[in-house]
C-alpha cells in the first residue's frame, strides 16, 4: 500500500461507517414508530409536539451521533482531499489519519453503546486535537508552497 493510500484509507473508512449509523439510524427508526408507538409525523419537521410518545432513547443516541458524523468528520474528508490533490503525504499525515479514525469510532462506540458523556467528551477532545494538528500542519505546507 503506498503512502498516499494508506493516508486515505481511513477516511474511506469512516464514510462507511457513516453509512453504516445511517442505516442503523434508519432501522431504529421503523422500529420505533412500529414497535414503541412513536408518531411517524415527528418526521415531518423533527419536532417533538408532532408525538404524543417520546422518541426512545436508543433512537436519539443513534440520530445524535449521525449527526455527530457530519459534523466534525468532513472537515477531515477535506483536509485529506487537499493533501491528495497537493501530492503531499508523510508518514506523520499517515498517523494522523489513523488516529483520527480511531478516535471517531471510539467516540462513535461510547456514544450508541454506554453514552457515558465524559469518556464521550475526551474521545472528542482527542479528535478535536488531532484535527486541529492536520490542518495547522496543511497551513504550514500551503505558506510554503
Amino acid at each position: 500500500m503506498t503512502q498516499k493510500a494508506a493516508m486515505l484509507l481511513p477516511m474511506v473508512i469512516l464514510v462507511f461507517v457513516t453509512f453504516g449509523m445511517m442505516f442503523w439510524m434508519l432501522k431504529l427508526r421503523y422500529r420505533a414508530v412500529l414497535k414503541d408507538g412513536f408518531d411517524p409525523k415527528y418526521f415531518r419537521l423533527y419536532d417533538n409536539s408532532q408525538s404524543s410518545v417520546a422518541m426512545p432513547e436508543y433512537l436519539a443516541k443513534v440520530t445524535q451521533h449521525y449527526q455527530n458524523l457530519l459534523e466534525m468528520p468532513p472537515l477531515f474528508y477535506l483536509a485529506l482531499i487537499l493533501l491528495a490533490a497537493l501530492n503531499i503525504t508523510d508518514t506523520f499525515y499517515v498517523i494522523l489519519s489513523w488516529s483520527f479514525l480511531l478516535s471517531r469510532l471510539a467516540h462513535s462506540y461510547i456514544h450508541t453503546t454506554g453514552n457515558r458523556v465524559m469518556q464521550r467528551k475526551n474521545a472528542f477532545i482527542v479528535s478535536l486535537v488531532i484535527l486541529i494538528t492536520l490542518w495547522v500542519r496543511i497551513a504550514i505546507e500551503v505558506i510554503s508552497l
